[in-house]
């Protein structure tokens, strides 16, 4: 029945957000996604896709940024051709950062956050980052490639307290216990 399943193949980030009180700086949220090798899956990244670029082989697309959370509708979209991506990537991890350019930020701050994730018209995952009010950055979800080709999709929020650089790098590692 393998041959039957077709696994996650094609999914939307979305992350949305109301801007700042009047007289305050603006929030600007970013969408991060980290590829790792196969053959290395909790080690570094390959490549590091965010708010000014786009993966090697155009597998993963940010379509969508804001700076300061203006407009209707999601205002960061990325995507993710998880059935594109070459095979000798096994796992690819998705994180939303604040950018501390304006001062010290965390979801906490930031008015009405949001998080999406869907397959086609399929939601995958929906969060308000309400369980890492005092994180700058967040890691929401995971998909794994498993032993047959298919990707498997792992949802979960995990805070940290990095600035968007050092987020993209730690993001991956596996959770401490």
């Amino acid at each position: 029945m393998n041959g039957l399943n077709k696994g996650i193949r094609k999914v939307e980030v979305s992350v949305k957000w109301d801007p700042s009180p009047a007289g305050q700086p603006p929030a600007d949220l970013d969408i991060v996604a980290a590829t790792y090798p196969a053959a290395d899956p909790s080690g570094a990244p390959a490549y590091v896709v965010h708010f000014d670029s786009r993966s090697p082989d155009g597998t993963i697309t940010l379509n969508r940024d804001s700076k300061t959370g203006q407009g209707f509708g999601w205002d960061e979209v990325m995507t993710v051709e998880l059935n594109r991506l070459d095979s000798r990537y096994g796992r690819v991890v998705i994180g939303v950062a604040i950018q501390q350019g304006t001062g010290p930020k965390t979801f906490g701050d930031v008015q009405k956050p949001a998080l999406r994730i869907r397959e086609g018209y399929t939601v995958l995952a929906e969060d308000d980052f309400g369980g890492v009010p005092g994180s700058t950055a967040a890691a929401v979800a995971e998909f794994v490639r498993d032993d047959t080709g298919e990707w498997t999709f792992h949802p979960g929020l995990r805070g940290y307290d990095e600035d968007p650089a050092t987020f993209a790098r730690a993001m991956g590692r596996p959770a401490q216990s």
